[in-house]
């Protein structure tokens, strides 16, 4: 019988890039009864998670903000409140997600210059200078960039879109999703000049689906001013009017509120920087295994690749939807498939959130035996012995390079 339908199957972990395995110690703090968010005590639980939600952000500038949803609300919480129809926006497209905020910006009748890039490459600042650099009147009201497209593998420089657009003293705010990014990787609001980031409590928090988590800078908190696209669910002013005295406008996600502040609890008992180097070793293991199996990751150049998620071709003549299949259908364990460009052609291993090198290596060995199964043209064991090798050079969370 396959094993996805024993009664044990849901002890096995997932490896998609979100939503992450949550952890017992999580989905304790979230079994809570029903609690009255207008009581006077609300605020002494909910007003500490805004505030240290903010260094995982990386930001003392900004505000946090909450909405019941998930990061494609919070995508549409930034236009909506900062953005008038007509506006134009710049954006790249180079991956499922970057093409989605596209769709949705010119949904809400904004006019959006398109950057087209191959599938595999990272947000392209070099770029984004040369077309900000002729917008000599500014019309160009806001950059749009995916942090971590997780339909790739890929990680983009944040840094370097600030650089770009700073080199041509362009005054366009710089909203950036991060929602398979943070937690995971590091991120520098402040830093970076980033002026919206977005991001939802199911991946770097470990949590259930369900919330928009962002901050958003008092440079972007100034466009409100003149924004003129409908909002009233997202409303950034209804929120922090409520916000201020502790409460929602409208009923919150108890239950996810009470889960962020676990989850913070528990990233800044490992520290944020050793979370960043975990999640760097785990996935260094993955590329290791990647390599091993002879097979390529999307993600065109070492660094464009993403910690959190590795975007897998399938040889010529497989297709990539079979292999994920079968790996739940006899295993047991889900897998990414190909999104886009990449349907039938790539596979995702997510490696985020709460994971251990034991468990990471329970998700190569079943992927290796689903490739054996479909008579890929690998050898068993030889991706798992590639990442074991690393691991237990590299155990006890050092990052010294295995010999």
């Amino acid at each position: 019988m396959p094993t996805s339908q024993t009664p044990y199957a849901d002890l096995n972990p997932v490896f998609i890039p979100g939503p992450t395995n949550v952890p017992d110690r999580l989905r304790r703090a979230m079994d809570r009864q029903t609690l009255d968010h207008r009581a006077p005590d609300f605020k002494d639980v909910f007003l500490p998670v805004l505030a240290d939600t903010r260094h995982v952000f990386g930001t003392r500038e900004g505000e946090v903000i909450l909405f019941p949803a998930t990061g494609t609300a919070g995508w549409e919480a930034a236009i909506t409140n900062t953005l008038s129809p007509g506006d134009k926006v710049l954006i790249a497209r180079y991956g499922m997600f970057s093409h989605r905020w596209i769709d949705m910006c010119e949904r809400h009748g904004l006019e959006v210059i398109v950057l087209e890039r191959p599938w595999g490459e990272g947000a392209p600042a070099d770029l984004f200078a040369e077309v900000l650099g002729t917008d000599a009147g500014h019309e160009i009201k806001a950059v749009l960039v995916t942090h971590n497209e997780t339909a790739t593998g890929v990680v983009s420089d944040i840094a370097a879109v600030r650089r770009a657009m700073d080199s041509v003293a362009h005054p366009a705010m710089l909203f950036v999703d991060c929602v398979s990014s943070l937690g995971s990787m590091p991120f520098h609001m402040d830093e970076w000049g980033v002026d919206i980031a977005i991001s939802g409590s199911q991946k770097g928090f470990m949590l259930n689906t369900g919330m928009a988590v962002l901050a958003v800078s008092p440079k972007a908190l100034a466009a409100m001013e003149t924004a003129k696209l409908p909002r009233t669910f997202l409303d950034f002013r209804d929120m922090m009017t409520a916000n201020a005295a502790g409460g929602f406008p409208y009923t919150p996600p108890l239950q996810l509120i009470f889960g962020l502040r676990e989850s913070l609890d528990m990233l800044f008992a490992e520290g944020l920087e050793n979370v960043y180097a975990r999640h760097q070793r785990l996935a260094e293991g993955v590329r290791r295994a990647v390599d091993a199996w002879g097979l390529s990751l999307v993600a065109l150049s070492p660094e464009l690749e993403s910690n959190t998620v590795s975007s897998i071709y399938v040889p010529e003549g497989f297709d990539s939807n079979l292999l994920v299949t079968h790996a739940y259908e006899a295993y047991g364990v889900s897998f990414g498939v190909g999104l886009g460009e990449l349907n039938g052609r790539a596979f995702r291993i997510g490696h985020l959130g709460a994971l251990t090198d034991v468990v990471v290596l329970s998700g190569l060995a079943t992927i290796e035996m689903a490739m054996a199964d479909l008579n890929y043209p690998i050898e068993l064991g030889s991706g798992v012995a590639a990442a074991q090798q690393y691991y237990r050079a590299t155990q006890g969370g050092s990052l010294r390079e295995a010999a």
